[in-house]
């Protein structure tokens, strides 16, 4: 057959393949930063040491490390280091970071003194700012974004709790921050209360608003249901270039994306599952029984619910911790 003659191959889409190698797709662990939500972020130097050599040693990309936090609304008595991530802090743990692990820190709106508190670029250890936003806060939130970018920082953002959001408010929200310099705008199931197909028509949304900007769309998935790993998936069958995951699914109530799930499921080779399982088995999961995040009845019924976990795990500190059927009762009336 001439060269003329053979069918011309269709290209190849890099959506949906079962083949999920992607090269584009960029991976961060936010087990520092997510866990810290349920010990005041009062990690020892020794762990987070452990999670930045296993992130280093797996080929992660990006490793949050925790928060900027104002220490005039966050005593520094009240929490640990984690919570305001201070250069010295840091450079503690990671030196002068001659890897190509890129660190991060959360900086909230309304909660950050960022114009003080992140330095520029060139003087921080840290390669990105992550802001984190409600809906309400989009004002505060673009002008961080803005600061940020001008101190020569990557930047992403965290569009938060948008299970709650009407859509149209979404709308207006998505393209709000898209018209920023901000590089990824992450799809954020603040209160692990949205089901695959909510999660397929929304990574829609965000990537047919921000792609044709030259924007990143990432994904950040909560547990209350059991589906942060399902609905990462479908997020990357869409699309999304930015996973966040946790080592053993440590974060805050139920926690999120098993970071060990993740890479298993990426087959990229940049990826070594190793390191991971080892600070899995030596650091992280002793801290299970003092932390308890992780999948449970009372996350569970605040995810169907559609609620903030707050209230499960109030009960679940309690000592009478274990009526799930009364925890069931006080929730559902006060719907």
């Amino acid at each position: 057959m001439s060269e003329a003659a053979k069918p011309k191959r269709e290209p190849k889409s890099n959506r949906g393949d079962w083949v999920t190698y992607r090269p584009e797709i960029k991976v961060l662990d936010c087990t520092v930063r997510d866990g810290g939500l349920m010990n005041n972020h009062r990690f020892d130097d020794g762990f987070v040491k452990a999670v930045y050599d296993a992130c280093v040693a797996a080929g992660i990309d990006y490793m949050e490390l925790g928060y900027k936090a104002a220490k005039k609304l966050f005593a520094p008595t009240d929490y640990g280091a984690w919570k305001y991530c201070d250069e010295d802090a840091v450079r503690r743990i990671v030196g002068e970071n001659p890897t190509e692990l890129k660190l991060t820190a959360m900086a909230d709106a309304e909660r950050t003194d960022y114009h003080t508190d992140i330095l520029p670029c060139e003087d921080s250890i840290l390669d990105v700012i992550r802001v984190a936003t409600y809906v309400h806060q989009i004002p505060t939130a673009i002008d961080m974004i803005k600061d940020a970018h001008d101190k020569g920082y990557e930047t992403t953002v965290n569009l938060m709790a948008i299970s709650a959001v009407q859509e149209r408010e979404l709308d207006v929200a998505i393209a709000a921050l898209a018209d920023t310099p901000v590089g990824t705008i992450y799809l954020v199931d603040s209160w692990g209360s949205l089901y695959g197909e909510q999660v397929q028509a929304l990574m829609r949304k965000y990537l047919a608003m921000a792609e044709p900007l030259g924007k990143q769309v990432g994904i950040h998935a909560h547990n209350n249901q059991e589906l942060a790993y399902a609905n990462t998936i479908t997020a990357i069958v869409e699309g999304a270039n930015r996973l966040d995951a946790t080592i053993d699914g440590m974060g805050r109530g139920a926690g999120n994306c098993p970071m060990e799930l993740l890479l298993g499921f990426l087959h990229n080779p940049k990826f070594h599952l190793r390191p991971v399982i080892e600070c899995l088995q030596k650091q992280v999961r002793p801290l299970r029984q003092s932390m308890n995040w992780g999948f449970q009845v009372p996350y569970m019924l605040t995810g169907q619910l559609n609620q903030h976990p707050r209230a499960a795990m109030k009960f679940l500190d309690a000592e009478d911790n274990d009526d799930f059927l009364a925890f069931y009762d006080d929730i559902i009336e006060e719907e």
